[in-house]
């Protein structure tokens, strides 16, 4: 195939030889070997050169396909001789970056020291990209559906208690006989859809409380940039108060007890899974609490 689409390239069996280093009579016994095998004519003569026929023309652009596929192979092997393993890892809008920082932190450090690829996106999408491949691993607020067309594991890596922050002036305006001072307060919250929106607003009716409920979000970071301005109240693991207060400015203002939020690791059925997967599944746990 190599001295076919060099001679089709070249317009000629000579220039082909000189092209490869290879003589006339070894192109050529080549060639007729090919259109054997093919059960076609390749080339037809004219003048001096040669030109493709109908079934030649076919079969270059096959050709042209499989040595610009072999050229990225060569190119994707120098690259991963002098690059870290890729890790695509998919994380869902609902799950705090706090909590995504934690848990992919560890895959960038010896022994693994990979090349982190994190993609955001839609539960649903990230999934079928999983499914597709075309992801190692998805992180979400949720455990993988039971589907015969998804062949899922999802592993639990953590549940961590939530608590209501907020800014320095919420605090002291809210704050001093939680929770029953929370009636009217602003709120920020999760998107309907999100799982813990349903467990923060049955504590909210179990407390007879009736916020004012002033954005929803199922951007977890979004949600936190509003609050940081001081526009509501919002929710967040309890465990990351340092990290809230450093990252948003908000002051943790009671515990909604009962309340917890779970992450989960998603990926598909593999005999060999990937070795940073087993280390986010066994140390997850502890890094969400530490």
């Amino acid at each position: 195939m190599l001295y076919f689409w060099a001679v089709a390239k070249e317009g000629s069996i000579t220039r082909a030889g000189e092209r490869l280093g290879l003589s006339v009579q070894t192109i050529s016994t080549q060639l007729s070997l090919l259109e054997r095998q093919l059960g076609q004519a390749l080339f037809a003569p004219q003048g001096r050169s040669l030109v493709l026929t109908e079934s030649g023309r076919t079969v270059l652009v096959y050709a042209d396909q499989i040595f610009q596929i072999g050229g990225k192979l060569l190119q994707a092997v120098a690259e991963n001789a002098h690059t870290r393993p890729r890790f695509s890892v998919g994380i869902t809008d609902a799950v705090p970056k706090l909590i995504a920082f934690r848990l992919m932190e560890i895959v960038l450090q010896p022994p693994l020291k990979l090349r982190l690829e994190c993609i955001e996106g839609d539960f649903e999408h990230l999934l079928g990209e999983l499914a597709l491949n075309r992801l190692d691993l998805v992180i979400a607020d949720r455990s993988a559906p039971q589907r015969a067309n998804l062949k899922l594991d999802s592993h639990l890596l953590g549940n961590v208690g939530i608590s209501l922050f907020g800014s320095a002036a919420l605090c002291d305006q809210f704050g001093k006989a939680f929770p029953q001072q929370l009636d009217g307060a602003p709120m920020l919250l999760p998107a309907r859809n999100n799982p813990l929106r349903g467990a923060i607003d049955a504590w909210l009716e179990s407390h007879e409380i009736c916020p004012e409920i002033v954005g929803e979000f199922s951007d977890s970071a979004l949600l936190k940039t509003f609050g940081r301005g001081g526009l509501g109240l919002f929710p967040a693991p309890a465990a990351m108060h340092a990290d809230i207060l450093t990252q948003f400015q908000a002051h943790p203002l009671g515990p909604l007890q009962g309340v917890s939020e779970s992450w989960y690791a998603i990926s598909t059925h593999k005999r060999v899974p990937h070795p940073a997967i087993q280390i986010i599944e066994n140390l997850g746990g502890q890094r969400l609490i530490s």
